[in-house]
């Protein structure tokens, strides 16, 4: 038999134990600065494994390397300060943007709410404006039907009785009672077309705009003492009916002020054709006025004007007005073309 030599390398910091010590392997502390480990107990034909070495470094605080490269090395660029910071900037930079935009939308908010609050303001003010319109109008109205037509229907009434108590008794009725009857009659019949005109005149449905706006313009020449001039563009009539009928509003509303108002003697009213619409110019020579005044929330005559920019909006146009002293006032009004519109 050949006796196997077995060779034994101890670790430096390791001593064997002695014959008269226990029967087990231990760690001795040879240096205060280091700590003693347990060995497990060595046999023939030990080898350390590669766990135990690995206990063994992480025991002495070393890395673990695998594959030649230390795990902190492999975490060294996820971990890197620089990046840490650059993320760190980018969320105190989005931080710092949104706390701009609440403010601004503070802000905005703010001025939204202040907005709506003069708005609603200005909405109260219309509408008393416009309930107070109303009852002035149907004020007017119904003194132009008491002084206009009852009064004259009750002469009317009158002259029929006399002559009904005439023929009774034997009496011939003279022909000049019956002739003022029928001028009674007549002009009791012109008050009520008056009426049907400025309310809504058939003539704008039946006919057209312009012999409307003829007709509206001679009886108002008439009874104002006026001199209105109108000249029209024949295409006008191709416009659509809401467009015909806000044409008219303006013109009428516009005729209607200069009576009352300017004091003029002469009035221009006319329609032509310009590019991609339809012109209408209301001009006189009577006394100006300051139409930023006039417009103010305020003013109760403002809502003439107000009607009329809504008629001419409404129907995708848009009105002008210049006063200037010396020159009286101008109102125009332009309105889109249709397609199929052409130039007479």
């Amino acid at each position: 038999m050949v006796k196997q030599s077995i060779a034994i390398t101890l670790h430096p910091c390791l001593h064997l134990p002695s014959k008269s010590g226990p029967m087990k392997a231990n760690w001795n502390r040879t240096s205060p600065r280091r700590r003693s480990v347990p060995l497990p107990a060595m046999r023939t034909g030990f080898r350390p494994s590669l766990r135990a070495a690995s206990d063994h470094q992480k025991a002495r605080g070393q890395p673990i390397r695998k594959g030649g490269q230390s795990k902190h090395l492999q975490r060294r660029n996820a971990d890197h300060p620089t990046k840490r910071n650059g993320r760190l900037k980018r969320e105190i930079a989005r931080r710092k943007a949104g706390e701009v935009a609440i403010r601004e939308g503070k802000v905005q908010f703010h001025n939204l709410f202040l907005e709506s609050r003069l708005m609603e303001e200005k909405l109260r003010n219309l509408t008393r404006q416009l309930i107070s319109a109303q009852e002035n109008e149907r004020r007017e109205i119904s003194r132009e039907l008491h002084d206009g037509i009852v009064q004259k229907l009750v002469a009317i009434n009158i002259g029929l009785s006399a002559l009904n108590a005439g023929s009774s008794a034997g009496t011939p009725i003279p022909k000049a009672k019956i002739a003022g009857i029928q001028r009674l009659v007549a002009n009791v019949v012109k008050v009520a077309h008056r009426f049907a005109r400025e309310l809504r005149p058939a003539v704008l449905d039946d006919v057209g705009l312009i012999p409307a706006l003829h007709a509206y313009s001679k009886s108002l020449a008439a009874r104002k003492k006026l001199r209105i001039q109108l000249t029209a563009f024949d295409g006008v009539e191709a416009l659509g009916t809401a467009k015909r009928t806000a044409l008219f509003r303006v013109a009428q509303e516009a005729l209607t002020n200069v009576a009352r108002h300017a004091h003029a003697t002469k009035v221009g009213l006319s329609i032509t054709k310009i590019a991609g619409a339809i012109r209408m110019e209301i001009s006189d020579n009577g006394r100006s006025f300051h139409v930023g005044t006039v417009l103010l929330a305020k003013n109760p005559k403002r809502l003439g004007l107000i009607g009329m920019k809504e008629r001419v909006e409404m129907v995708g146009g848009r009105l002008s007005i210049v006063s200037a002293p010396g020159k009286g006032t101008t109102v125009r009004a332009e309105i889109p073309l249709e397609d199929g519109v052409q130039e007479k």
